[in-house]
C-alpha cells in the first residue's frame, strides 16, 4: 500500500511538471502570459522583462537574449544592466530550496518527564512556478565599456540563441 501511494505521488507530480513548462521565446500575448514585454523609459533606456514557467536561470537567459535583441533593433552595438529584479525582487536569486528542521523538547507532568528530538524535511512539490526577470538597461554604441554589467549585444544573440 505504502508503494502505491508513493507511485501515485511520484506520478502526480510529474503530471504536474508536464503540465507547466517554459513556452517558446517570444512576445507576451496575455497580460500575465508567458513571454517578453518592454517599456521606454528615456531614448537610450528600457526596461524589459521576461515571464515564465520553471527555473529562474532560463527565464533570466531569454530577457538577457531580449535586451540583445532590442538593443541591435534600436541600432546600438552593446547595453549595460543598471537594475536587476528577479520575481519583482531586487538582485535576488529566486528559486525555492527544500528545507530542513531540527527541534528538542522537554516536559514534566506530575511525577512523570518526557523528551523528544524531531528533524523535518520539507520539498516544495507544487511543480514549476511562474517566475519572471526584469531588467533595466542602458544602451551604447562603439566599443563597449570594461564593466561587469555591459554586454556585447551581439555576442550575447550568438551565446544564448543555441539555448532558446
Amino acid at each position: 500500500m505504502k508503494r502505491l501511494t508513493f507511485s501515485l505521488i511520484a506520478l502526480s507530480t510529474l503530471a504536474l511538471a508536464a503540465c507547466a513548462s517554459l513556452a517558446p521565446y517570444g512576445p507576451q500575448q496575455a497580460g500575465r502570459g508567458q513571454g517578453f514585454s518592454e517599456q521606454r523609459i528615456e531614448t537610450d533606456r528600457f526596461r524589459v522583462t521576461y515571464n515564465g514557467v520553471g527555473a529562474p536561470g532560463p527565464v533570466a537567459d531569454r530577457a538577457l537574449f531580449r535586451a540583445a535583441q532590442l538593443t541591435v533593433d534600436q541600432g546600438y552595438d552593446w547595453f549595460e544592466v543598471t537594475q536587476r529584479w528577479i520575481d519583482g525582487r531586487p538582485d535576488s536569486a529566486g528559486g525555492v530550496r527544500p528545507s530542513v528542521s531540527i527541534g528538542a523538547g522537554s516536559g514534566r507532568y506530575g511525577g512523570y518527564s518526557t523528551s523528544g528530538v524531531g528533524v523535518g524535511l520539507g520539498f516544495d512539490l507544487s511543480g514549476p512556478q511562474p517566475t519572471s526577470t526584469t531588467l533595466e538597461i542602458v544602451m551604447g554604441r562603439g566599443a563597449r565599456p570594461d564593466r561587469a554589467e555591459a554586454y556585447d549585444a551581439r555576442g550575447v544573440q550568438d551565446a544564448i540563441r543555441m539555448r532558446l
